[in-house]
Formats: structure tokens, sequence, C-alpha cells
């Protein structure tokens, strides 16, 4: 039972790392996006979801060479984007 637990846990993990680098993929090009001039709606934001759900590779086909490269810092703000138009809190 502790090993199971401990392997749903790393599980859950893996699936949140997985998500959260996709994330960070999206909003690249959604950054790159905008400093072309393309102007991005909050609506088409939303539209965007980094949670895959087809064409899923089970055990994925990650690139390794780049595990020693470190990321730049992650800005989680896109001051580019008008999220006013939305009522997001309610």
């Amino acid at each position: 039972p502790d090993e199971q637990e401990k392997l749903i846990k790393l599980n859950t993990l893996l699936a949140n790392l997985v998500i959260f680098h996709n994330a960070l993929d999206l909003m690249d090009v959604v950054r790159t996006l905008v400093a072309e001039g393309r102007p991005i709606t909050a609506e088409e934001l939303g539209a965007l979801s980094p949670y895959l759900r087809a064409h899923i590779s089970r055990f994925g086909a990650y690139a390794t060479d780049e595990i020693g490269v470190e990321p730049a810092a992650f800005n989680p703000e896109l001051k580019e984007i008008d999220f006013t138009v939305l009522d997001l809190a309610a």
C-alpha cells in the first residue's frame, strides 16, 4: 500500500508538471503572437487548455537533451490581454 501511494503521488506530480509545461509553451506562443501585432482576446485565451485530452502518448516522447538547461524565470502576468471584459470572480 505504501508503494502504491508513492506511485500515485509521483504520477500525479508528473501529470501536473506536464500540464504546467504545456501552459508555459502556450503562453510563449501567445506572447509571440501579441508581439507580432496579433490581438488576442480573453475569450480566445479562455478557449485554450494546457490539459491535453487527445493524441496522448502514454509514455511520451520527451527530449532529454535539455534537462541541464535552466529555463528563464516564469512571468505569470499577461499585461497585453484585457481580462476586465470577463467577470471571472462571479
